[in-house]
């Protein structure tokens, strides 16, 4: 199949996902400027990172299954909106309080929005087609994401952190009038909402972020961590039993795992984009506040990552469709491995390009090979059935990963001077030693030279769907 107008699908595709990748990109460079402003502590500013995680992690799922239930334009659009609103009142918040609720609500447009963009492409195209508008569709978002923070960082020194959240106001517009007129609906209606399992994802994501968050910024196990923490767990079995019990209705249609290589997508995910989040977070925070930079210049000395990563999304879309997804991923994240290392070069008096660049550019080299891969090998691992919810738990697990990441940086964030430095050397060696297990990840559990099997998870999943009365 293809799309009536494939270029203006791609690209309100692209607008819609590039509001949840600048975003992010943004804040992170913003943060001491909203700390200053609103008086945040170094938990309080974790939050301000987590608040917008933590439903846009837990509802991911629930997004993309409502998608491919109510119609995958419907629900792109009504995210696009809540985002665009909720990014109004981030700017307007007069208190810590109110911004941490906007952002919340923020993460609930792009839970939305976010896999019901990938799944509009998945129908969309077809074949190698499939694979060029995915890698454009990650290669652009990827170049976004590199505008954001020097952009983000000019608007904070010129103007002031609340004009970032502005700016995704007429991106929003564009994208939902692009999408009314040029998108062709698309869903499933087959697959009812999972009302119980998103409310246990919730729960445990939530308690899970709060205790992490508390034990990483006090630096003390109390009672109220452990309580957090055994509850987080709880919640999470709840969750397993819920999908278990619910078959092919869960949102996590435990059929998907019926091959080692779905397993191993979802592992590589968790790690290297859990570590990927981490280092984002804390390398600009860690220069503005160790080394002196001002919010424009962090902003810039991020450019290299994305905007590498952009450049070559695109090509390695269609080397993929050819050659599989397993060594591109493979040598990939090996890559992203050896960047994380090369940044304990970073210190408070080394120049930019012997201590920033280098760890950056391996970093934008080695995501370069693993972003586009991997959104298409999770596409062709399901079929059109569960495109939403494949697409929205891939994506899930990845914001997961820089979630609980977020929590655990409040050790490196509550430091200080050359503890700073040194606190943030430990965490891009963590995140070196995270991506070199997804590499093997990748390795022992895809298939060679090939993308995973789409007939075999497709079989499973229609034995497993319950038959009509």
């Amino acid at each position: 199949m293809s799309a009536a107008h494939p270029r203006l699908t791609l690209v309100a595709c692209i607008l819609a996902s590039s509001l949840a990748f600048i975003d992010g990109s943004v804040t992170n460079v913003a943060l001491p400027a909203i700390g200053t402003d609103l008086g945040a502590t170094p938990a309080e500013l974790q939050w301000t990172i987590n608040a917008y995680l933590l439903p846009l992690s837990a509802l991911l799922l629930i997004g993309g299954a409502a998608g491919d239930h109510f119609g995958r334009r419907k629900l792109l659009v009504i995210g696009i909106a809540i985002f665009a609103l909720a990014s109004a009142a981030c700017a307007l918040a007069a208190d810590l309080t109110q911004l941490l609720a906007a952002r919340a609500v923020q993460g609930v447009g792009a839970a939305i929005l976010l896999p019901n963009s990938l799944a509009t492409l998945g129908h969309a195209f077809t074949g190698e087609a499939r694979g060029k508008a995915i890698g454009t569709w990650a290669g652009v978002g990827a170049i976004a994401g590199a505008v954001g923070p020097p952009l983000g960082g000019w608007l904070v020194d010129a103007i002031g952190w609340r004009a970032i959240f502005y700016i995704n106001v007429p991106v929003a517009a564009a994208a939902i009038l692009i999408a009314l007129r040029y998108v062709e609906e698309s869903a499933e209606g087959e697959l009812p909402l999972d009302l119980p399992g998103a409310f246990a994802a919730t729960v445990a994501l939530g308690a899970l972020t709060w205790a992490l968050t508390l034990w990483s910024s006090h630096g003390a196990f109390d009672s109220t961590v452990a309580i957090g923490l055994i509850s987080g767990l709880l919640a999470i079995l709840l969750f397993l039993w819920i999908e278990h019990r619910r078959g092919a209705r869960a949102m996590m249609p435990f059929a998907m795992f019926g091959s080692r290589a779905f397993a191993g997508l979802t592992l590589l995910t968790f790690l290297l984009y859990g570590a990927l989040g981490g280092v984002l977070l804390l390398l600009p925070f860690v220069l503005i506040e160790a080394a002196g930079y001002t919010a424009l210049q962090a902003g810039l000395a991020l450019l290299p990552m994305p905007l590498g990563m952009g450049l070559a999304s695109r090509v390695m879309g269609r080397l993929t469709a050819r050659v599989g997804p397993r060594w591109p991923l493979t040598i990939g994240a090996f890559i992203v491995a050896i960047g994380f290392a090369l940044l304990v070069l970073v210190d408070a008096g080394a120049p930019y390009w012997t201590s920033v660049f280098p760890g950056c550019l391996i970093i934008a080299i080695g995501m370069s090979s693993v972003a586009a891969p991997l959104t298409t090998a999770v596409l062709a691992s399901v079929d059109d059935t569960h495109a939403g919810t494949a697409s929205g738990f891939n994506s899930a697990i990845a914001r997961t990963g820089g979630l609980i990441a977020t929590a655990i940086a409040g050790a490196v964030i509550s430091s200080a001077g050359p503890s700073l430095i040194a606190a943030f050397h430990g965490g891009a060696l963590v995140g070196a030693g995270l991506a070199a297990v997804s590499s093997a990840a990748a390795l022992l559990t895809l298939g060679p030279g090939s993308t995973p099997s789409s007939q075999s998870r497709a079989e499973k999943l229609r034995e497993a769907k319950p038959r009509p009365r």
